[in-house]
């Protein structure tokens, strides 16, 4: 069954999103389309969250995706900045409601666990292992987009669980032998 998964990373000043095109349970996924909304130059944060709001809509127009995944807001030490992106991640929000698009988020730590399998890893090691679960153009150039297809990836990867009626498994190892179509 075809599926198509939008990802954002929202923010003010640059938004990053992906559509991943997934065919079936054990299909490496189809990057379809990629980009980042740079706002840095744009002062007036309403425009800015305008700007989100009609790119994502011009997105979803675009392709219908599915389903849409974004990075949930994480605590930091900035609080102004936390309250910024709460805003950009709930304009893009608002935008997929009006398509009647359901809506999951994913922690940073939850995105980076099912990419790397460690959830302190950084932008660049997700990027690099993207590469080697889907292929990805060598002109991608932000981290913001490459985030974007990351948690797209992550959706695509919770909704491939295993089910309740397979055996658990103990250890890595035991993971290993029951799934060996995960190992790279």
């Amino acid at each position: 069954m075809e599926k198509l998964i939008m990802g954002i990373d929202p923010g003010t000043n640059f938004m990053g999103y992906a559509i991943l095109k997934t065919t079936g349970k054990n299909c490496k996924p189809e990057l379809v389309v990629s980009g980042v909304v740079d706002m840095k130059k744009m002062s007036d944060p309403y425009l800015k969250l305008q700007r989100v709001f009609q790119r994502t809509l011009q997105v979803i127009d675009s392709y219908h995706p599915d389903e849409l995944a974004i990075e949930s807001q994480f605590y930091g030490k900035n609080i102004q900045s936390m309250l910024k992106l709460g805003r950009a991640q709930g304009v893009a929000i608002a935008a997929a409601l009006q398509r009647n698009i359901p809506i999951f988020e994913y922690a940073p730590k939850k995105i980076k666990m099912s990419i790397t399998g460690t959830g302190e890893a950084s932008k660049e090691q997700i990027a690099l292992l993207l590469g080697k679960f889907m292929t990805i153009p060598t002109t991608i150039s932000t981290l913001d987009e490459t985030d974007a297809i990351a948690i797209a990836y992550c959706h695509h990867l919770q909704g491939n669980l295993p089910t309740t009626g397979n055996p658990k498994c103990k250890d890595w190892g035991d993971f290993i032998k029951q799934n060996p179509d995960k190992v790279l």
